[in-house]
């Protein structure tokens, strides 16, 4: 296994982990559970370290696709852009969720204000990280590419490609 195909692999764990970790956080703030929110917690904990090998994957996997035709070197770059910024969230999740995890567990008096703000952080990682997970989806599956992202940067080896493909 190459890191391309790690990569592939786990991407998918930012984005499935993290809205499943606010599922729990939610639950557990509604039935005013600490142990349902601990989980939580180590859920983006162990989501934002899983998102380390994802982020240092990623350039070998944009040189192994960036000379297939048909490939956008625009979407790779958006992909990329939007990546190196929302792994920063996610550190700062996994930071957040660590700390409101001590909190719990020291019984400090503003931890619930900390699983609220972490709460928030982490609806904000998974708006961001889904929207990278979409653009690097893009990369290899034109059927989801939308026009202006295609015209975005004006990748002339999409464009004559799909152009050719066209039969109208």
């Amino acid at each position: 296994m190459d890191a391309t195909h790690l990569h592939l692999i786990l991407t998918h764990f930012p984005i499935v982990g993290t809205i499943i970790g606010i599922g729990i956080l939610i639950y557990g703030q509604i039935l005013k559970k600490i142990e349902i929110q601990k989980v939580a917690l180590v859920t983006f904990i162990v989501m934002a370290l899983l998102t380390i090998p994802v982020f240092l994957t990623g350039e070998e996997a944009a040189e192994t696709v960036e000379n297939i035709a048909g490939v956008s070197e625009q979407l790779i770059e958006n992909h990329e852009e939007l990546a190196e910024k929302a792994i920063w969230v996610m550190g700062l999740l996994g930071v957040l969720s660590l700390i409101s995890l001590v909190a719990i567990l020291k019984k400090v008096s503003f931890s619930k204000t900390l699983t609220l703000i972490t709460l928030i952080v982490s609806i904000v990682t998974f708006g961001l990280f889904a929207q990278v997970g979409n653009l690097g989806g893009q990369i290899r599956h034109s059927e989801i590419r939308t026009v202006s992202n295609i015209n975005q940067g004006g990748d002339e080896n999409l464009k004559s490609n799909h152009s050719e493909n066209d039969d109208d």
